[in-house]
């Protein structure tokens, strides 16, 4: 039975008691526990809960791609008639792309660093022996021009590493398309993207479901982004169905307290003065600076240069708190990639302790690097696959000195607590985390050093509200004892107008507005900054007060 062939009532993939078992030694002993629900022909169906939950490990499943350390002990998963769980690796394989799809949480480490992108989508139709060469081709262009991609026919010929984490999201959205599956499962498609992006691709999911009737799974964290796209609602916890239900029902009228703990943690955006800070001393002092990437061309495109920043100035104080919004591909991760010195600056100057850290050689700023630490965007790529976290955590502290080992293991111990993790996971690896929990470690891992500027690029947006909230307090509460200075990189505009003392709102390599969060986002002056207020999501449901 095809997309065509299917009614409103007609169950594309059930799911029934499906039991899933971790691994021994784990916080519990089941990732999946009698789960069940039933998707059907043309619906999106968003599947909620906190890091941990279950969510991932149900998609992974029902594709077929749960790693060797899960195992299934019990139930089925139908998709149009077919037990997925009881398919042979080769007729399975003939199932992932053109039956059922999906898009990662982690577009970093699903994309292959060494193909292009165009190649990469391609490849998608080639293993399904789909189309001719030319018609490939012509779909690949086709697809990314339907995600919104720039210049289509240059992109094509880049690599992920060329492009941002944006991009490289939409890059994975259309090579799930690429096929048009009947079930397309959604793993935190929208994490990494800002908020008129995010807009876009839910737009986009919705109008490509809504004309071919396809079925989504769509897995997220964010409640505005569930009132925007979902038909029903599923809530987990770890590892149960605790409720589910019509959206309206279950976001207006919640049953459980669980799910009433979820939506009173969604951010809500802050319509409160901060104190001033600007009377603190000056921490870091950034003037004209510049970045320009030049892009070599291939065979069949010429190289061309994109201006990352174009004299960009801003300071941030003592204790401060700066955030820098603005779209994918604004220059947002540049400028906190350059503020460490893993990019270099083209011109322009960087004042910190006293002296242009622009100019200064390697040997001459390591030193400072301790006092200047980075959270990154993609936390899987972040973390050495091959350490555990107490070696992770461990190493940048002890290679600088000033602590004995035991000092040290006692410290990082604190530190996983603080940012919710047992105390076991100091023992165990990358891989045995989900993505919100990896994240916590890498903001773990820049506290080590106990910073006077922490430049956090995206530090929560892969991380559930209720943890995202405890984080965010936990950034406030360490600013207010230690007086660090904070320069916050972010697509979530409610999360940047709670935690963010002033903004800079980041276009195109340009700061176009700056200000107290009450005054840049109640009052946008840019008609850019009007445009990124206009996309938050769930606008039309917050001003309604139903949460």
């Amino acid at each position: 039975m095809t997309n065509s062939e299917a009614t409103t009532h007609d169950v594309i993939l059930s799911v029934r008691d499906l039991t899933i078992n971790l691994p021994m030694g784990m916080d519990r002993e089941y990732a999946v526990e009698n789960i069940s629900f039933e998707l059907y022909a043309g619906e999106i169906l968003c599947i909620i809960g906190e890091s941990g939950s279950g969510k991932s490990v149900t998609a992974h499943a029902a594709m077929g791609l749960l790693s060797n350390a899960l195992t299934v002990t019990g139930g089925e998963i139908i998709l149009l008639g077919k037990n997925l769980l009881r398919e042979s690796p080769e007729s399975l394989r003939s199932v992932q792309g053109r039956c059922i799809s999906i898009v990662f949480q982690d577009p970093l480490s699903a994309l292959n660093p060494i193909m292009t992108i165009g190649r990469q989508i391609t490849e998608v139709m080639e293993a399904h022996r789909v189309g001719s060469p030319q018609s490939r081709q012509a779909k690949v262009l086709s697809l990314l021009n339907e995600v919104d991609l720039p210049d289509p026919e240059t992109l094509q010929h880049q690599y992920p590493f060329n492009l941002s984490g944006g991009q490289r999201q939409r890059v994975m959205i259309a090579m799930a398309l690429a096929l048009d599956p009947d079930v397309l499962i959604a793993d935190e498609p929208t994490t990494a993207l800002d908020v008129t992006t995010q807009a876009q691709i839910l737009q986009l999911i919705r109008a490509i479901q809504r004309r071919k009737r396809m079925s989504v799974m769509f897995i997220t964290h964010d409640f505005g982004v569930v009132e925007d796209i979902a038909d029903r609602v599923l809530v987990m916890q770890k590892g149960r169905m605790v409720e589910s239900g019509d959206v309206r029902q279950v976001l207006s009228r919640p049953a459980h307290p669980y799910t009433q703990q979820l939506i009173a943690a969604v951010p809500r955006m802050a319509n409160r003065p901060r104190p001033d800070k600007k009377n603190a001393p000056i921490v870091l002092q950034v003037s004209n600076l510049k970045k320009t990437y030049r892009i070599a061309g291939g065979f069949f495109s010429r190289g061309h240069q994109v201006e990352a920043l174009k004299k960009v100035s801003f300071s941030i104080h003592k204790g401060q708190t700066l955030g820098i919004v603005g779209e994918s591909g604004s220059g947002k991760s540049s400028l906190g990639r350059i503020l460490v010195k893993l990019l270099p600056a083209d011109s322009g100057e960087i004042i910190f302790d006293g002296r242009d850290i622009i100019p200064l050689p390697e040997a001459e700023f390591r030193p400072l690097r301790p006092w200047i630490q980075m959270i990154f965007q993609d936390p899987f790529a972040s973390l050495n696959p091959r350490q555990d976290i107490g070696t992770i955590l461990s190493v940048g502290p002890l290679t600088h000195g000033g602590m004995t080992r035991t000092e040290v293991r006692q410290k990082a111990l604190r530190l996983l607590s603080l940012v919710g993790m047992d105390e076991s996971a100091y023992t165990r690896y990358p891989h045995e985390f989900s993505g919100g929990q990896r994240q916590r470690i890498g903001i773990a891992r820049a506290l080590m050093f106990d910073p006077v500027l922490l430049v956090a690029d995206e530090s929560v947006s892969a991380l559930d509200v209720s943890i995202q909230a405890q984080v965010l307090q936990l950034l406030s509460e360490i600013q207010q004892k230690t007086h660090v200075a904070i320069m916050f990189i972010t697509h979530d505009l409610r999360v940047a107008s709670q935690i963010c003392d002033e903004i800079a709102v980041l276009y195109q390599g340009e700061i176009v507005e700056q200000g107290s969060p009450q005054q840049v986002f109640m009052s946008p002056r840019h008609a850019y900054t009007q445009k990124l207020v206009g996309a938050i999501p769930g606008t039309e449901r917050r001003d309604s007060g139903l949460y």
